[in-house]
């Protein structure tokens, strides 16, 4: 896997060395009829599971509108992914101390920032995913634990086997995840490295303006 050494990197390296990365589907969760309570009580597994059989159904409808628009794909990302991602308690691991130093207002960008590049980056990874790559393993944590890692195997164009660990957290919402770690790599301590030296030369102001207008460029 390519070095991660942007905080964008995450995106340009590691999803795309995995060409299309099924396990990302973890990052929705399902519609439940039931109340939230019974939600909370779902397995990390279980949810993981339920999302990717959600998500793949999604992505099959749509196939042919996403083989001649693949921005197409984004509205299936932005409303069954990354709403139940935990973009805001991702984005205080990946800032650490300069999250407590940011205003308000600094930390509402820097998380629609973010949302913004997490939308690209599974976008174009599951542009061409189908269901039979991945495997998710046997969950093995407590049952009343208030975090959760969640193993999954992903097959590879090539044949070979990636192991893609998800770092999940018990909300009030149900499971959400916030951290992915690919081989060992997890792209929150990458962001984090990456930005904290960023942010040290130049502000946080600037590296807020720098994803944005990445955005812009993109849209």
């Amino acid at each position: 896997m390519k070095q991660l050494n942007t905080a964008l990197a995450f995106a340009s390296a590691a999803f795309a060395s995995l060409a299309g990365l099924p396990a990302l589907t973890l990052l929705a969760t399902p519609s439940y009829a039931g109340s939230a309570v019974e939600v909370s009580e779902t397995s990390p597994q279980d949810m993981i599971n339920d999302v990717s059989t959600r998500l793949f159904a999604a992505l099959d409808s749509n196939r042919a509108a996403i083989r001649k628009n693949p921005e197409a794909i984004n509205p299936l990302i932005d409303q069954i992914l990354l709403p139940h991602f935990d973009a805001e308690y991702a984005t205080q691991l990946v800032l650490a101390r300069h999250w407590t130093e940011a205003s308000a207002e600094q930390r509402q960008h820097f998380i629609a920032a973010f949302h913004s590049a997490l939308l690209r980056t599974y976008g174009g990874a599951l542009t061409n995913v189908t269901a039979d790559r991945m495997r998710v393993l046997p969950y093995r944590g407590a049952a009343d634990a208030e975090q959760a890692t969640v193993h999954t195997e992903v097959t590879r164009d090539s044949g070979s086997v990636v192991h893609v660990d998800y770092r999940l957290r018990k909300t009030a919402e149900g499971w959400k995840a916030f951290d992915v770690i690919i081989e060992g790599i997890s792209y929150v301590r990458s962001y984090r490295t990456d930005l904290d030296s960023e942010i040290a030369a130049k502000g946080l102001d600037a590296v807020i303006a720098r994803m944005e207008k990445q955005t812009l460029s993109a849209s």
